[in-house]
């Protein structure tokens, strides 16, 4: 009995994570305040919004294999932000296939 009940929490458990890969993966607190230079060192950044799984507006920052949760409100990193845009991760293929499919439209109607 006590393996049937093991049993059943553990494929619940790997469902969950199916269903929801990014539940673990939120920031569950932000810093309002951020070191001088860190943002040098920034390798890729991402925006987390407060909707869905997460409840908290973020902007979430790797920095050598590490991730670190600041406050997107900090002049600071709205302005970083817009200057590195390129360290942003790139889109699912999904996204760039449709960007492509509207492109080939727009260039349709133009002939």
């Amino acid at each position: 009995l006590v393996l049937l009940i093991s049993m059943l929490c553990l494929i619940l458990l790997f469902l969950f994570l199916a269903l929801f890969p990014g539940a673990f993966n939120c920031c569950t607190k932000i810093s309002d305040e951020i070191p001088k230079g860190i943002l040098q060192r920034v390798e890729r950044f991402e925006t987390q919004k407060a909707d869905g799984l997460c409840h908290l507006e973020a902007v979430i920052l790797y920095i050598g294999g590490r991730k670190f949760c600041v406050s997107p409100r900090i002049k600071k990193v709205k302005k970083w932000m817009k200057k590195n845009k390129h360290k942003v991760p790139p889109k699912k293929a999904h996204d760039r296939k449709q960007r492509r499919t509207k492109n080939i439209k727009k260039k349709e109607k133009k002939q």
